[in-house]
């Protein structure tokens, strides 16, 4: 510590003292603090996951959807079975035919496209993201997801089954 970093503590330290706590034991109390102010949201999320292990209920945010809108039909089903094949999501939907419209250049356009539907653990989110938009036709490719906060159980243990951890 610094000469003013000291100044400092033995300056809250003669405000805090009544004859009752040593230095040593002020300094201890205080860096258990800081402590637990810095480890807090780890200690939550271990928490949270041990009632999750022990209740058999589910973490909110565990799995994702991510939405990707492709050019045609083909394209979407390349990409899903990738996806697939990769053991990268539980499931793939391809919606067909979604009308959109968007800016791109400065312009409206009007286009039809194919949305992929695709569920997945939360922790493969960039590695997909990087793995779509490297194989996507589009410059900028649509890829969004939203965290599933709940859902049928079983379900959502079927998808852990599905999808290793990696």
């Amino acid at each position: 510590m610094t000469d003013t970093q000291e100044n400092k503590m033995d300056w809250i330290y003669q405000r805090c003292n009544k004859d009752t706590m040593s230095k040593s034991r002020f300094l201890l109390i205080c860096g258990t603090i800081m402590l637990t102010i810095t480890l807090y949201p780890v200690l939550r999320m271990l928490g949270v996951q041990l009632h999750a292990t022990l209740s058999g209920s589910y973490v909110a945010g565990h799995h994702s959807i991510l939405l990707i809108n492709c050019p045609t039909e083909q394209v979407a089903k390349d990409i899903g079975r990738h996806i697939m094949e990769k053991r990268m999501a539980a499931c793939v939907n391809i919606l067909p035919h979604t009308s959109t419209m968007y800016y791109w250049k400065g312009e409206i356009r009007d286009a039809s496209e194919i949305l992929l539907l695709v569920r997945t653990r939360t922790s493969l989110i960039q590695r997909l993201t990087e793995f779509i938009t490297a194989m996507h036709p589009y410059e900028i490719p649509e890829i969004i997801s939203f965290p599933i906060e709940d859902g049928s159980l079983s379900y959502l243990k079927w998808m852990d089954v599905a999808v290793p951890e990696v």
